[in-house]
């Protein structure tokens, strides 16, 4: 089931299970993960795209291996505030990964996750070829990281 607002999709997520955080690039998928209290975001894996299939079945293993709960896509809206092409073929990606899965999917606004995981990167002095590297799987855990804020927001005023 896909939810845009966070509080819809907190309230479908099962207590004590983690949550993977995506950023879906056109050449690859971040992928972060959190730990099963919500709290804390960890940078996973970049999933170098291949086809629908190919990359949904990677990440439903990933959701098995470790036990996750649901997925939160980042929405890459135009720095206006409105949806371009990319958010449709993000909200596609979620409409087809949900014909797959039972585990909820969220959307999160990424604006600027990816700047934020360039500077973080640049601030540790990482070099160009390893933040080429990084990067994408880096933004998914500021895009998750974001989430579980909220998330974490919401406990404290529910």
């Amino acid at each position: 089931m896909i939810f845009d607002d966070i509080e819809s999709f907190a309230a479908a997520l099962a207590p004590m299970q983690a949550v993977a955080g995506l950023d879906l690039g056109t050449k690859t998928i971040g992928v972060a993960v959190s730990d099963s209290f919500l709290t804390v975001a960890t940078p996973l894996e970049t999933i170098r795209r291949k086809k629908f299939g190919v990359d949904a079945a990677h990440l439903l293993e990933i959701a098995r291996g470790r036990e996750l709960g649901g997925f939160v896509l980042g929405l890459p809206y135009n720095m206006d505030g409105t949806e371009g092409a990319r958010c449709q073929s993000t909200r596609a990606f979620a409409r087809n990964l949900a014909r797959l899965t039972d585990l909820p999917i969220g959307f999160w606004d990424e604006r600027l996750s990816t700047v934020a995981a360039e500077r973080a990167l640049l601030e540790a002095d990482t070099s160009r070829a390893k933040r080429a590297e990084v990067i994408d799987h880096v933004a998914a855990g500021y895009i998750l990281q974001g989430v579980l804020d909220r998330l974490g927001y919401l406990k404290r005023d529910g």
